[in-house]
């Protein structure tokens, strides 16, 4: 049996994962490929994985059910990459990314709405910081916003709703099924979905075996295998609301990973942006840990 503390490490992992994809996508279009193939081949890649795991592990062919929760958070998952990518390419980098961390208020208000209820002053609190720390570890202080056509906010923002929908799917469990099936069939409806959305072509005019499948392998781990499974496990535990704060580690993985990786400068503000981040994330646990123990 799994300990408490062990379900928001997992929703962290999880979003600690998501925090790479954008530096290997980096890496990727500066070997020649396009944003839209790596995605393409996150999602292709990721189901070929998960297939793989599935059938060397149960060795039986997989029983469905629950398939609406499935269906949905497979197209989720699709959707929230492909909206991302379009923001990505009409504004820049570092915007689109505050615009896709918007999930942190959205998440907590659709948590909200389902539980009827109203959030808490920490969790107002902790969201307070962590939108302060996105503006600064995402460098747009300085920006230059009056370029922006009104599509690439659109977008930014319809990501952000994705994601938060997302997380809240990935809370509802589908009973009788594992986390190795659940993972099989989400990987397939998101592959199915990104063949409408974005390059299925890269499978048979070679561009998947030409080089592109070594960056496929590495956005389909860190972009589909370890968070679904992280995600499946964490969010039904600490609840929909936690997991879009908890969630907010993507930014400063992001952050760091692109600094180590692509050798970009990474300035003060940002740093503090960061630990402002990391404030908002731990406060809601140091506080919930004081009152179960003074309650104890």
């Amino acid at each position: 049996m799994m300990k408490p503390w062990m379900y928001p490490l997992f929703v962290i992992l999880g979003a600690c994962s998501y925090g790479i994809l954008s530096t290997i996508i980096k890496l990727a279009i500066a070997d020649g490929f396009t944003a839209p193939q790596a995605v393409t081949s996150q999602y292709y890649t990721g189901f070929l994985l998960a297939a793989l795991i599935y059938f060397f592990t149960r060795r039986r062919f997989p029983k469905f059910g629950g398939g609406f929760t499935l269906v949905v958070a497979g197209l989720l998952t699709a959707i929230t990459g492909t909206v991302y990518g379009k923001a990505v390419s009409l504004m820049p980098a570092s915007l689109a990314v505050v615009m896709l961390f918007q999930f942190t208020w959205i998440g907590m208000l659709f948590d909200c709405i389902a539980q009827r209820r109203l959030p808490k002053r920490i969790e107002v609190i902790s969201l307070l910081f962590l939108f302060g720390g996105t503006i600064f570890a995402a460098g747009v202080i300085d920006a230059d916003l009056s370029g922006i056509p009104w599509q690439g906010w659109a977008w930014g923002m319809a990501a952000a709703v994705s994601f938060s929908a997302f997380l809240m799917v990935n809370q509802r469990q589908v009973e009788g099924m594992d986390m190795l099936t659940r993972l099989l069939f989400m990987s397939f409806f998101a592959a199915i979905a990104i063949t409408f959305f974005q390059e299925p072509q890269i499978v048979w005019d070679g561009t998947l075996l030409n080089g592109l499948w070594l960056y496929g392998l590495i956005l389909g781990v860190f972009g589909i295998i370890l968070p679904i499974l992280l995600f499946s496990i964490g969010i039904p535990k600490v609840g929909t609301g936690m997991a879009s704060i908890l969630s907010a580690i993507e930014l400063p993985v992001a952050v760091t990973v692109s600094m180590l990786l692509l050798h970009e400068h990474m300035t003060v503000l940002q740093i503090a942006g960061i630990v402002i981040i990391l404030v908002g994330m731990t406060l809601p646990s140091i506080v919930n840990r004081r009152i179960r123990l003074k309650n104890t």
